[in-house]
């Protein structure tokens, strides 16, 4: 029967590789609500487990870079764009740091292995398969970056991404109710079709007597992670959405249900994020209504963010003055899963995890152990334990120059409120990931932000000037202006 959704799966991508590029980014979102579906057979890789989205990342890298010109293109953003280059010298020192140190300190460093049993367990460092897979999987990330920074510098290509946010948001929730009405209907065998990942499944776990939300993700701490990013960016994005049924009530839908799944998914590390959501999106509205020289995509709807805001408000007082009983099972669920969090052994454990990994970084001189050595359950540890110092150095600051240095000519109003939900539907994840980041990969989801916002703030195409030929006394008749005029390519502004 796995036979069946993997021949689907298949079926989907390479019809869609065949289609225009803008197929392979609505499959590339809609895929990653399905982060425990193995698309190919664990017996046949060896125990690695494929997920869809990094498939369908490298059908678009192979769509967008599958040629001279592509990889032309990639070879002058890499080495010659300010805008890349920092992110391929990140890409080059992670590379090296994975082959070589885990020979270089073999048996003399202790790590958690990425690949571990249910117990916390450490070991000696040494060459494994993990390596590799980790090593493959940056790779792709760091490519579909270089793929989205040449893919989205069309206007036309950014308006479906924005329709594709919504589709993979779609997604998240069709599966997120899915999961949740498998407790009352049926219907448990054909979501166990999409749960073939080799990893350990955390799929029926309860707190409190309610089921945890996983949807068709491994955990309820991985789904939650997802839902998060897909709701600060639905948040973020929709003043840069064209006007229109999408964006006026598809949207605003979407977001109240994935706030309910996130809350259903009871992670803690999803609650502390949704809370920074909260924080940040008052920030955003506070900045854009006090701003200079007002966007008027970026003003859309403040006003009536502020009386929705204060009806919120209002309500949630009157809730807690006249039935506060009625908050008792959001209290106490918060109590168990934020405020009781560090008496936890699920606490103990990922903080042994940081601590190893920490003590890993120390033990060979800040070089690291290379990608796919050590797990943390801090992105940030992760990063510099597995790349080293100088690794995450390089790649933090490609993410300070991409999304704070940065800047968008004040005429480009689409794109300054492009950037503009770029930088703050980044941020709510990230600070997630700090509390539940186990690898150094920041993902495909933070890759699009990435190109994005290389894609917004480099000048795109612009045609030459027409020549014109000036009439010449003697009758003779002027040269017509150059129907064709030559492409020229500007550099990064």
């Amino acid at each position: 029967m796995e036979a069946i959704p993997i021949a689907l799966f298949w079926s989907l991508a390479i019809g869609c590789l065949f289609q225009r590029k803008q197929a392979l980014m609505y499959l590339f979102f809609a895929s990653m609500a399905f982060g425990s579906f193995a698309v190919i057979p664990t017996e046949a890789t060896g125990g690695l487990t494929l997920t869809p989205t990094p498939i369908v990342a490298l059908l678009l890298i192979a769509r967008e870079m599958g040629s001279i010109r592509g990889i032309t293109r990639a070879a002058d953003a890499a080495l010659l764009r300010p805008g890349l280059r920092l992110l391929f010298l990140f890409w080059l020192v992670a590379g090296i740091a994975t082959m070589f140190m885990p020979r270089f300190f073999a048996n003399s460093v202790t790590v958690v292995p990425v690949r571990a049993g249910d117990a916390a367990t450490t070991t000696l460092l040494g060459p494994t398969t993990q390596n590799l897979s980790q090593l493959i999987y940056m790779s792709i990330s760091v490519l579909a970056v270089f793929t989205f920074a040449s893919l989205l510098r069309d206007t036309a290509m950014r308006r479906h991404a924005l329709a594709a946010l919504c589709v993979g948001a779609a997604a998240m929730v069709l599966t997120g109710a899915l999961d949740l009405a498998s407790q009352y209907l049926p219907i448990g065998p054909a979501l166990e079709l999409f749960r073939t990942a080799s990893y350990a499944l955390l799929t029926d776990v309860e707190i409190l007597d309610a089921k945890r939300i996983v949807g068709l993700m491994p955990e309820a701490s991985s789904f939650g992670a997802v839902a998060l990013s897909f709701l600060a960016a639905l948040y973020f994005f929709r003043r840069a959405m064209p006007a229109g049924p999408m964006r006026d009530r598809l949207v605003p839908v979407l977001i109240v249900l994935l706030l309910l799944l996130i809350w259903l998914s009871t992670s803690s590390a999803a609650y502390l994020g949704l809370g920074l959501f909260g924080v940040i999106a008052v920030l955003d509205w506070c900045c854009r209504l006090v701003a200079p020289g007002g966007n008027p995509l970026l003003r859309r709807g403040v006003v009536t963010e502020f009386w929705l805001g204060t009806a919120g408000v209002c309500a949630a007082l009157l809730v807690v003055i006249a039935a506060p009983h009625l908050l008792d099972p959001m209290r106490e669920m918060i109590d168990v899963m934020v405020l009781q969090k560090s008496s936890t052994d699920s606490f103990e454990e990922r903080s042994l995890w940081t601590q190893v990994s920490l003590h890993a970084l120390l033990a060979t001189n800040g070089l690291g152990v290379g990608l796919g050595s050590t797990r943390a359950s801090n992105f940030a540890v992760a990063m510099a334990s597995n790349a080293g110092v100088i690794g995450a150095g390089l790649y933090f600051l490609f993410v300070l120059q991409a999304l704070v240095l940065r800047r968008v000519p004040r005429a480009d109003m689409q794109g300054r409120a492009l950037l503009s939900a770029v930088r703050w539907s980044y941020l709510p994840p990230f600070f997630a990931a700090l509390l539940i980041g186990t690898t150094p990969d920041f993902g495909l989801f933070n890759a699009f932000l990435y190109g994005l916002a290389v894609a917004i703030t480099q000048k795109g195409m612009q045609p030459a000037r027409p020549a014109t030929v000036r009439r010449v006394h003697g009758g003779r008749r002027p040269a017509a202006p150059l129907a064709s005029a030559r492409w020229r390519t500007c550099g990064d502004g």
